[in-house]
């Protein structure tokens, strides 16, 4: 019993650290999950400025050839909000994603034959290719960047360390004459919508924080293209 002050103060010290240290991986990870999902925002508003300069360029080509290839961006931007839309279905999804690829492929080819007909000017291809170009890589960067999120070691200890966390306050506060029901519930509340937040920002088209409102500039690049 002598020595009951000196563990209950060793025990608020670990606490203090423990707490220190899950603040701290808290703030990295809610600081990387939001440049993550301000890069997916930004790579949206990308995607619709590298489709709109595409289409444009499309007056370059004979005017003959417009119609067929303005009728596949308008096919082709309907699939890249689907494939979107269709999120959390991830099966739906990847459908979606695969004949936006082939929607791709076939603007590719029929711009490149385009491009080669004799009243076609010597700059259509020039300019067209690279824009196209460009649309296409913005499906795989995007793609790519909806996957990027932290290891799940890090979720992991995220979840331990709030455990131990709370292990330690509790042992702390045992020898307490009463228990501070507002500390105990306010610590759990806390976790709990911190890592709730942060899941919830790492993936912006599952939960409540969401990046569909930026989809509207797809839309609107829909409806202009007559």
């Amino acid at each position: 019993m002598r020595n009951w002050p000196a563990a209950k103060s060793t025990a608020r010290r670990a606490s203090t650290a423990s707490c220190d240290l899950l603040g701290l991986l808290i703030a990295f990870t809610f600081s990387g999950a939001a440049t993550r999902f301000d890069e997916r925002r930004n790579l949206i508003v990308q995607e619709t400025n590298d489709i709109g300069t595409a289409y444009l360029r499309l007056d370059l080509l004979p005017a003959s050839a417009q119609p067929a290839l303005r009728d596949l961006f308008r096919r082709y931007v309907d699939s890249r909000l689907e494939v979107y839309r269709k999120l959390p279905d991830i099966e739906a999804a990847k459908a979606e994603l695969v004949r936006s690829n082939q929607l791709q492929g076939e603007i590719w080819s029929q711009a490149v034959a385009a491009g080669r007909m004799s009243e076609a000017p010597p700059a259509a291809n020039m300019l067209l290719l690279p824009a196209l170009n460009q649309m296409i890589d913005i499906t795989t960067t995007r793609t790519m960047a909806a996957q990027v999120h932290p290891p799940l070691v890090i979720f992991v200890l995220l979840f331990g360390l709030a455990l131990v966390a709370a292990l330690l306050a509790g042992y702390g506060m045992a020898g307490c004459k009463s228990r501070s029901w507002i500390h105990m519930i306010g610590f759990a509340a806390t976790m709990a919508l911190a890592v709730n937040v942060i899941i919830d920002i790492e993936y912006p088209r599952l939960g409540l924080i969401r990046v569909d409102a930026f989809d509207q500039a797809l839309v609107e690049l829909r409806a202009s293209m007559k």
